[in-house]
């Protein structure tokens, strides 16, 4: 007979978890491994939303396996450490992201991009390598292999650092790999949400020229004078893009609602690149012919490799950048996540874990 989830392993945990595709969630008993050789337990302080936690919850991928319990922007504290462990202690500040595992042997993982890995184990609605599945940080503790938990820098935040480590390595990774980090270049952020205000962040402290493209007027004023952009663009109007056609060097789509991709790609100077990293529910219409000619490129790019998203950090923290939030209780989840559906936030909430889950 099947365990229920509070007998497959034998350290009690608690969480908040969504049964079906309504995507409600509600407290959770369920339990955690033991504290491997390689592994850090981690009690849990702040949890990052992400639009991902939405789309599985709902099951709007088609891929969620019920009980979730969401969340991959994970901060706590490291409370034990199993006996081979070498790169943490008990008391360090530490965040585990999008992945906890993946087969360390493959062409990817030997290079550091264990986030491509065909083997990947996601931090939540997946399966590890024991065949139990993984829980996220929506949580009170966690255990992790050392080699997916990062250490945070002393003068990063842990609540408003959170986003940094599902948000902040999204934006980050491309930017580097794509050469879109060189001062002097233009560069365009699509969307101005949770992912496109950590980018407009990196980029402005890479040194390079932004402008945000958005299809909301009334985020200029943010984009402008409080993010610092160089200019805003409204998608939307027809004389404002074709001004501006030709005349960036690469564009990072942050956008994952259904929306045009020409305007994108005539905005882009020759060999210019449009590198998506929303994830849009429904595929986006491709036109070849202006990829053609201008030898533009049309690239996708998802997470980082752990060292990576160390490095990611460490510059974060370097440059002051984290996101901004709105923390929350534990049981605000769910009106944060109807608020979440409609763009209501600014611009990426976190749950107060340790202060809220018990009273929950």
């Amino acid at each position: 007979m099947e365990k229920s989830p509070e007998e497959q392993h034998p350290i009690k945990a608690f969480g908040w978890a969504a049964r079906d595709v309504s995507g409600f969630l509600s407290p959770f008993n369920f339990s955690r491994r033991e504290t491997g050789e390689k592994d850090v337990q981690i009690n849990i302080l702040y949890c990052g939303i992400c639009h991902t936690d939405l789309h599985c919850a709902k099951n709007e991928w088609g891929s969620s396996k019920y009980p979730i319990v969401p969340g991959h922007e994970i901060m706590g504290v490291v409370t034990e450490t199993g006996g081979k462990v070498t790169k943490f202690k008990v008391g360090d500040k530490v965040g585990v992201g999008c992945m906890v595992g993946s087969c360390l042997s493959c062409e990817n993982c030997s290079n550091n991009l264990e986030n491509y890995c065909k083997k990947i184990i996601l931090t939540y609605n997946s399966v590890y390598h024991d065949g139990t599945p993984t829980y996220g940080g929506y949580s009170d503790i966690l255990v992790a292999n050392e080699h997916f938990v990062v250490r945070i820098p002393d003068n990063l935040p842990l609540d408003a650092g959170a986003p940094l480590l599902c948000a902040g390595i999204t934006t980050y990774s491309p930017l580097k790999y794509f050469g879109l980090d060189k001062p002097g270049m233009h560069i365009g952020i699509v969307g101005l949400g949770g992912l496109g205000h950590i980018a407009v962040k990196f980029a402005k402290a890479f040194g390079v020229k932004i402008t945000v493209i958005s299809t909301s007027l009334h985020k200029k004023k943010k984009a402008l004078e409080h993010l610092g952009a160089d200019s805003f663009l409204v998608s939307t109007d027809k004389d404002q893009m074709k001004a501006a056609m030709d005349s960036m060097d690469g564009i990072l789509d942050t956008a994952s609602a259904v929306h045009p991709l020409l305007p994108l790609i005539s905005l882009l100077k020759s060999h210019g690149k449009l590198v998506m990293v929303g994830a849009p529910d429904r595929p986006l219409e491709l036109p070849v012919f202006p990829m053609l000619a201008g030898r533009k490129i049309l690239a996708g790019s998802g997470i980082g490799g752990m060292k990576e998203t160390q490095e990611m950090l460490d510059f974060a923290a370097e440059h002051n950048i984290v996101a901004d939030i709105e923390i929350i209780p534990m049981d605000y989840v769910n009106t944060a996540m109807e608020r979440l559906s409609r763009a209501d936030v600014k611009y990426r909430f976190v749950i107060d874990v340790a202060n809220s889950l018990k009273a929950a």
